[in-house]
């Protein structure tokens, strides 16, 4: 049970958590008590845990509806201009903790909880989390949201809100099987249903061209029905919205059947609509061209850009002004962030709305539209860009083709008339590729559509301009920018870490939450033998709470004092989880060949999800479990060496082992990864970076100095050149005998005894199609490993190394990183204002206001 805080730590209180005052505590017990007693009367007689959570979570929203609405009619009536962030993705975790830290209560909602007899953590476990996301991609687009409240920025989230999120991954017997996530089987009680601005959206249907214009006709009609979760800022009393739609069949959908008595079939074939908001598709970094994804993606833009239509059109509050019919001001008051090409088909939403609803002119349209939209790529991988079939998108939205076709045909005309008779250009450039089956390039959709285009580290933003897409940067240089990801030190330090959080506030003062390149001021603490030992301490407790949790989860003993190696991301060879394992195997053959050596004690800790479509990352999961089943069991290995597989890694596990680790592994092969941001989570919460020099590794180590972290392996240009020399792994394995040792156990079926042949599938990607070079970086990753391991005896200097990169993390924060986006981008400025808290009288000036939230 959570301890109440003693006089003594009242009075030294950091603030970064809330002030505890007994009114606040008194106050939350009860709005506490109130809600569990709601629930009691409703539904039965004796409250269970989730009854708790339940009541707490209500007595939290509480806090939020008053500046919710504030802030909602605050940007009504000052009418600023909006941002509007499109993903299809937002991986946001768990909400009552972040809420509670947004709003200032967290302390004094810990000691109301205390005064209740109950316990805070376990209440927080009962959260399901919104696994809305799949990795990076999402999670980024979380710590975005948090980031533009927390400057002020009147920006809205639009996305999905998927009945089921990423898949529960369980293992059995060493295998990844996945369960369904249901994770509003017992509610959500932070989301709010609006159906009062529920949307049409079309599919389907036939197209049809007279004087007056295109018409859509015969379509079939679903409707888009919005939650709305509040986003709060960090102590500054706003809280922006995220709109996630859900599909709904409308009451006559094929009720025509009726006619024709097949009137269950007909009520049955509703689901065929509402499936478009069912699932989250679970790959990562891999695109499958279904008609359903392509639903999905089309679904949200189209609801999303009638909203955003509906709310620039609506006149300001209090003025005289009539309806805003002309769109010439529309790229001063909207701008639209694409998060990567999954929300592509804005584009040409958007002009089919200017051109055949409201009429305007094409080319007035179309400057209309690139100077709304932005596009974010994510990716360089060429399994991972999207191309959608022409067949099928002109059987779903044929509206949508021919405005892409009449985009591309207009944009290869200014192609030729610059680079005459270069048809090899015009074949690169164009947005649909003829070659087999005619496919739309989204990225070029995307390019051609927006006015910014950014990669999401420096080095991912270089390949995007000279690699990927370097015709089109060719052209429009000014277009291409780098905006380096970031993450919110709310969640991924004073939520998951308070020990440290706290530790540094008392150091440099607690300002440093907002602005997270006050960190630098660590530097002078590099020496100070009590900061030291106090950083060592946290990361101690961290570690020891941690390996209790492992204990009871796992039934596997861990050794806290071991150096704590964790490898957690999405399986993918190109992040090379099979690298790590070889290493693994390589330390277990130097144990079992010299027990009597003097070995550094590891835990390693490797989790993530695979798609459950990809087969290869399914036997690297298999295989890291294998080798964990030989390793654990060893008598002569003992504690030397452990390796655990965690299950069913997601948003509120990472918040558990992040602030755990000693040592981040970030070994992707140079050039695959864009940016990564589970770096800079272990980067601020002081664990060592083991990493090539790859996506955000290199402003890491530009920031912290590259003798601060282990850097191996090949660079970008070694990679370029080996691909043109072409890489053999044979070479490899004959000439390094422990590489050798650990392939031919793997191949043996020294790790899987009773099926020997178990991995071949496995062996045999690695000699002959591996296009990430494992073997290339090994004896570069295994040396490196062995600084580590000298390094990690040396307890005092391996904290001071910690420390370097804590003062060093500034950088990553997603504070200026969308700062960065603001400026460069959407052409706005963040704002410090408070907006007045609800117990609060607004300025008189500013009284009159509509009642409820504005939408």
């Amino acid at each position: 049970m959570s301890r109440p805080l003693s006089d003594q730590e009242r009075r030294k209180q950091i603030s970064i958590r809330g002030i505890v005052g007994a009114e606040s505590v008194a106050e939350l017990k009860r709005g506490f008590n109130r809600h569990l007693h709601f629930t009691l009367v409703k539904d039965r007689n004796v409250a269970t845990p989730r009854d708790y959570y339940f009541a707490l979570a209500h007595t939290v929203r509480d806090h939020l509806v008053g500046r919710w609405i504030r802030t909602q009619q605050y940007y009504y009536e000052k009418d600023p201009k909006r941002i509007y962030y499109l993903s299809l993705e937002f991986y946001m975790g768990r909400t009552l903790q972040n809420t509670m830290i947004n709003l200032g209560l967290q302390n004094a909602c810990d000691e109301a909880v205390y005064q209740l007899g109950l316990d805070m953590e376990e209440l927080e476990e009962i959260e399901e989390d919104a696994g809305l996301g799949n990795g990076g991609l999402g999670r980024l687009a979380a710590c975005f949201l948090d980031s533009m409240a927390t400057l002020g920025l009147a920006a809205y989230g639009y996305g999905i809100r998927y009945e089921y999120g990423i898949f529960n991954q369980k293992i059995r017997d060493g295998w990844q099987v996945e369960e369904a996530d249901d994770w509003l089987r017992h509610g959500n009680p932070w989301e709010k249903a609006r159906p009062e601005y529920m949307l049409p959206v079309h599919f389907y249907g036939r197209v049809e061209h007279s004087a007056s214009g295109a018409k859509w006709l015969d379509t079939q009609v679903v409707l888009a029905l919005p939650y709305d979760t509040p986003v709060p800022g960090y102590m500054n009393n706003t809280v922006n919205t995220m709109r996630l739609w859900s599909a709904r069949a409308p009451n006559d959908f094929n009720l025509r059947d009726f006619n024709v008595g097949d009137y269950i079939q007909a009520v049955l074939d509703r689901n065929l609509a509402e499936n478009i908001s069912r699932v989250l598709y679970p790959n990562d970094n891999f695109f499958e061209g279904k008609e359903l994804r392509l639903k999905q993606e089309y679904f949200v833009v189209a609801a999303t850009l009638q909203d955003i239509i509906r709310r620039f059109k609506a006149s300001k509050f209090g003025s005289t002004e009539s309806v805003r019919t002309v769109f010439d001001s529309f790229p001063d008051q909207v701008a639209i962030q694409l998060n990567d090409t999954h929300p592509a088909m804005a584009i040409p939403e958007l002009m089919r709305i200017f051109v055949d609803i409201e009429k305007l002119p094409w080319d007035k349209a179309w400057d209309i539209t690139k100077r709304t939209f932005a596009y974010t790529n994510h990716t360089v991988l060429p399994e991972a860009l999207e191309r959608w079939p022409v067949d099928l998108v002109e059987k779903l939205l044929p509206r949508h083709l021919q405005i892409i076709y009449e985009i591309n045909q207009r944009h290869l005309d200014h192609i030729a008339s610059l680079f005459p008779n270069d048809v090899d250009r015009l074949r690169r450039m164009s947005l649909i590729e003829e070659g087999g089956i005619k496919r739309i390039n989204m990225a070029h959709l995307c390019i051609v559509g927006s006015h910014a285009v950014n990669g999401v580290a420096k080095i991912h933003s270089e390949i995007v301009k000279t690699q990927v897409f370097e015709d089109f940067a060719a052209l429009e240089p000014e277009k291409f920018q780098n905006k380096t990801n970031g993450i919110t030190p709310r969640r991924w330090l004073l939520l998951c870490n308070p020990g440290l959080a706290e530790l540094i506030a008392e150091k440099i003062g607690e300002d440093y939450v907002r602005d997270l390149s006050q960190l630098t001021k660590l530097h002078e603490f590099v020496d100070d033998d009590l900061f030291i030992r106090e950083v060592a301490k946290v990361k101690q407790e961290n570690k020891v709470k941690f390996a209790l949790y492992l204990e009871k989860e796992y039934k596997v003993k861990i050794n806290p004092s071991s150096m704590f190696d964790v490898h957690v991301k999405r399986i993918h060879e190109y992040k090379r989880q099979l690298m790590n394992c070889l290493h693994i195997i390589t330390m277990y053959n130097r144990i079992r060949r010299d027990p009597a050596k003097l070995f550094v004690p590891r835990t390693v800790i490797i989790g993530g999800k695979a798609a459950p479509g990809y087969h290869m990352a399914k036997m690297i999961i298999k295989l890291i479990n294998a080798v964990a089943q030989v390793v654990n069991n060893d008598p002569m290995v003992g504690s030397k060496l452990k390796v655990i597989f965690l299950e069913n890694y997601r948003v509120s596990l990472a918040e558990k082992v992040i602030p755990a680790t000693d040592l981040s592994e970030q070994i992707s092969t140079a050039g695959t990864e864009a940016s990564g941001t589970g770096n800079m989570k272990f980067m601020l919460n002081g664990a060592l970076t083991i990493g090539t020099m790859d996506g955000a590794n290199v402003e890491m180590a530009e920031e912290a100095g590259e003798e601060n972290l282990f850097i191996f392996g090949m660079r970008v240009e070694d990679v370029t050149e080996l691909d043109r020399k072409g890489y053999n792994a044979q070479l490899y394995y004959d000439r390094l005998p422990e590489l050798k040792q650990a392939v031919d156990q793997i191949k043996s079926g020294f790790f899987s005894p009773k099926d020997p042949n178990l991995f071949n599938d496995v062996v045999n990607m690695l000699f002959h199609h591996d296009r990430f070079k494992v073997f290339a970086d090994y004896e570069a990753y295994v040396k490196c490993q062995e600084k580590v391991s000298e390094l990690y005896l040396n307890s005092k200097a391996w904290t001071k190394m910690v420390i370097r990169n804590i003062a060093a993390a500034g950088k990553f924060s997603s504070d200026r990183t969308i700062k960065e986006y603001a400026r460069d981008i959407w052409h706005v400025e963040p704002s410090d204002l408070k907006i007045p808290p609800p117990n609060e009288p607004r300025d008189a000036g500013q009284d009159k206001t509509p009642n409820g939230t504005a939408a």
